[in-house]
């Protein structure tokens, strides 16, 4: 029982299980070929895809290519075939460089590779016209690829990519952050004459004013969470304050180990293993009372995936799409609770939790035997 499973929203096939209904149980993901032969190190999913990241750095997609944001896909597909997993191709005249990270908006992946060095200096983005750089073709409206020109700048490199609805943010290693596509709400810090009539930047600019060197960032729907390394901790978040985003938001977490970031909620692991979260509530997306230490987090559009450190996969918040599991309340609801996907204790000698990862009401686990080696 070694591989990736997935849970939830399938109306494209974006699961990957070989068909396209939705689950409310963990299912197998299938791959059209041979299954990756590296341990799957990040997975990102927009509103009806799915790119998932090995540590050889090969990625693989599933679901709704038809906005560009899956590569070089092949439209030829069979039934069967477009509900697996496949490697994703970002250029078919060239071959490009291992892929460091990911990032998913609702229908745009953005691809963030290393380059001859081993830095992280190439951007590729793939999908809608307007999260590229502007174009003379008044026409186009999807785009296989961009690579992302002079960015990010000379002696620098990413080491932090994140996407949400519509934006994308970078973080480099000198502390700066870069964010681009729209900013209307104010994600992307000021814009005054430099975003277009939509509030879209075509092209990675720096936020000014954070007033500390970023170490991580995150997105929600219409805002952006920055927040210091560990040990500082300040935060700062930029756009729309519904929920409280802004208004609520800590001054500082030191202790910080990671952070996660759903639609309308902000979720910060401390070392502890405790939660710290703040945002919308209305199906029960921040963290239930008696919540056990946890070992990880990922939050979904709206629901939080959470490894506990006694090696439980647990959810909680709106499971709609069966992504927090069957048992659900009125409207899909896991609110002040939460339900266990998967525990060790039900799994064969020597499996071992590698992964996990929530999407647009989509939930992903990653298992994997003793020595990290995929079956």
């Amino acid at each position: 029982m070694d591989g990736l499973f997935a849970l939830g929203s399938n109306g494209s096939g974006q699961l990957g299980i070989g068909h396209k209904e939705d689950v409310s149980v963990p299912k197998q993901v299938e791959f059209l070929g041979l299954a990756p032969s590296a341990d799957i190190v990040q997975i990102a999913a927009g509103g009806n895809h799915t790119v998932i990241l090995t540590e050889a750095g090969r990625a693989y997609w599933a679901g709704d290519a038809s906005s560009g944001a899956c590569g070089v896909a092949d439209d030829g597909a069979g039934e069967a075939e477009a509900t697996k997993f496949r490697e994703l191709v970002i250029s078919a005249s060239e071959r490009l460089r291992p892929i460091a990270y990911i990032a998913c908006t609702w229908d745009s992946s953005v691809f963030a590779l290393k380059d001859g060095s081993g830095k992280t200096t190439q951007v590729y983005t793939c999908g809608p016209a307007d999260m590229q750089e502007a174009s003379t073709d008044s026409d186009r409206t999807v785009e296989t690829s961009v690579l992302l020109s002079a960015f990010p700048p000379p002696g620098t490199q990413i080491v932090s990519l994140a996407a949400g609805f519509r934006h994308v943010v970078a973080v480099l290693d000198n502390g700066d952050v870069y964010g681009w596509g729209n900013g209307r709400k104010g994600q992307l810090g000021e814009t005054d004459g430099i975003a277009d009539s939509k509030g879209a930047i075509h092209r990675p600019r720096k936020i000014d004013g954070v007033g500390f060197r970023v170490s991580k960032a995150v997105c929600c729907q219409y805002s952006t969470c920055l927040i210091a390394e560990p040990g500082d901790g300040r935060i700062l978040v930029l756009g729309a304050d519904k929920w409280g985003l802004k208004s609520a938001a800590p001054v500082e977490v030191p202790n910080w180990d990671m952070i996660s970031a759903s639609w309308g909620g902000i979720y910060i692991l401390q070392r502890s293993g405790a939660l710290i979260a703040w945002g919308r509530d209305d199906h029960g997306q921040l963290p239930p009372l008696g919540l056990p230490d946890l070992e990880d987090i990922a939050a979904g559009s709206e629901h939080v995936v959470a490894l506990t450190k006694d090696g439980e996969v647990i959810s909680w918040g709106w499971g709609e799409h069966g992504n927090c599991g069957p048992q659900t309340e009125k409207f899909g609801d896991v609110k002040g609770r939460w339900n266990t996907l998967a525990s060790l204790k039900h799994l064969p000698e020597g499996s071992k939790i590698t992964a996990i990862a929530a999407g647009c009401a989509t939930s992903w686990i990653n298992i994997a035997i003793e020595d990290g080696l995929l079956l």
